[in-house]
């Protein structure tokens, strides 16, 4: 047996992917694997094989990231990774890591690299950061309220409920609305021919007593403003009391009266005394429209996407600024050393430029805390004060500076995983 990674081929995807799902002790339908296997770039897979079968996976997807300013960036979204149990501890993950990312850098249009971890401690090594968290929601609905101001009321959309078989209707007009929402808001991914079909995937087995997935659509002068997907699993109490959940599994707005009219529909389906999510914004404004917010529950998803930049230079000019910067940060990368070096960092809102020098540093951090830090979700004065970044001249104020360019208006998202 060798460790060395190489390029799957066609014909033994479902053999790799079943490799897969042994990993991670999971099973799937029919449904859920017809659309894996149309997502899959087979060129972009790597496999090891022991005696013809497949004992390790990995893969990436040629994505387009949101950053702070709108910009949508070129992403590599590592994924499908697993190592058979009997074949662990041989170096095959580092060895997916490194050809992953020697393999972006030689093509040299995907400045960033993300991924979504089944445990936490894994990717750090590999100069993954911690970019975005999310909150799960859980609100009592007849008892936390909505108070909703008086222009959103005023300024009402039309709510139609979509079928299952209206699914091109469906489809379109959802997708719509997100692929305007994506430039909003950093870690926001647009969906690329077929990605359309992740958030409708609705298998039963995974329903737990819930109904299939509906859909509600707000609309303006007939045109489409939000939706929300979600569905109902109904309950009830020992005393005969209806005691149902709506389970929201997305929803976006293009403004706030379409937004609140979305939140207003849920709170009100008769029934049902909670609106549930698992994964929602930072910030999302529900929060700051409830009149009780002690009936609502949030918990911090601690890690929804894992970040590091593939070309320091590039990630860091893609995006733009809060405040004015310049600045020179020295970057530590141990995995991919062309990262390795000072930088100065050049920008404000309109743009940035960021290359190689040879001036002194004003900032020393390590291309993990970078990537923690680039969506603007986690503030580098956070990171310094956790001793993992290092300003070069304490008094300079240069730490406070890039801290407030780095962030962002609005706190990132990953609306759903890959």
């Amino acid at each position: 047996m060798t460790t060395e990674p190489r390029v799957l081929q066609d014909s033994e995807w479902d053999a790799w992917y079943d490799s897969l799902l042994s990993a991670f002790a999971s099973t799937d339908s029919a449904e859920e694997r017809e659309l894996r296997r149309s997502l899959t770039e087979t060129e972009r897979c790597l496999g090891v094989w022991d005696e013809g079968r497949p004992v390790a996976t990995a893969g990436l997807f040629s994505f387009r990231m949101a950053v702070p300013g709108g910009a949508l960036v070129p992403t590599a979204g590592v994924t499908m990774v697993s190592v058979a149990p009997t074949h662990r501890r041989r170096g095959i993950l580092r060895s997916f890591m490194r050809r992953q990312l020697d393999d972006v850098r030689a093509a040299g249009t995907e400045p960033l690299a993300a991924l979504t971890a089944s445990e936490a401690p894994i990717y750090g090594r590999f100069g993954y950061g911690l970019a975005v968290r999310s909150l799960a929601v859980r609100i009592d609905t007849s008892r936390a309220g909505l108070r909703l101001p008086a222009p959103l009321a005023a300024e009402a959309a039309k709510l139609r409920l979509r079928q299952s078989d209206e699914a091109a209707s469906l489809v379109a007009e959802c997708e719509a609305v997100y692929a305007r929402a994506v430039p909003r808001r950093p870690g926001m991914l647009e969906r690329r021919p077929g990605w359309e079909r992740e958030p409708l995937l609705d298998p039963e087995r995974l329903r737990e007593g819930a109904s299939p997935l509906r859909c509600v659509v707000a609309l303006r002068d007939g045109e489409p403003v939000a939706y929300a997907r979600y569905a109902v699993r109904t309950r009830w109490t020992e005393s005969d009391a209806p005691d149902g959940e709506v389970q929201l599994r997305d929803l976006e707005a293009l403004d706030p009266a379409g937004y609140a009219a979305l939140w207003q529909f849920l709170f009100d389906i008769d029934l049902t005394t909670w609106v549930v999510s698992d994964n929602r914004p930072l910030d999302d404004p529900w929060q700051h429209l409830v009149e009780n917010i002690r009936r609502c529950t949030t918990r911090l998803n601690t890690d929804s996407l894992y970040l590091r930049p593939v070309d320091v230079g590039a990630a860091l000019a893609a995006r733009t600024y809060a405040a004015p910067v310049d600045a020179v940060l020295r970057v530590e990368d141990d995995f991919c050393p062309w990262n390795t070096g000072n930088w100065r960092l050049s920008g404000d809102e309109k743009g940035a430029v960021c290359e190689p020098t040879r001036d002194a540093a004003d900032l020393a951090l390590s291309v993990r805390e970078l990537g923690s830090a680039y969506l603007g979700g986690t503030s580098l004065g956070a990171l310094a004060d956790a001793g993992l970044v290092a300003e070069e001249r304490p008094s300079s104020g240069v730490l406070r500076a890039v801290s407030t360019a780095l962030s962002s208006g609005t706190a990132p998202f990953l609306p759903h995983g890959f």
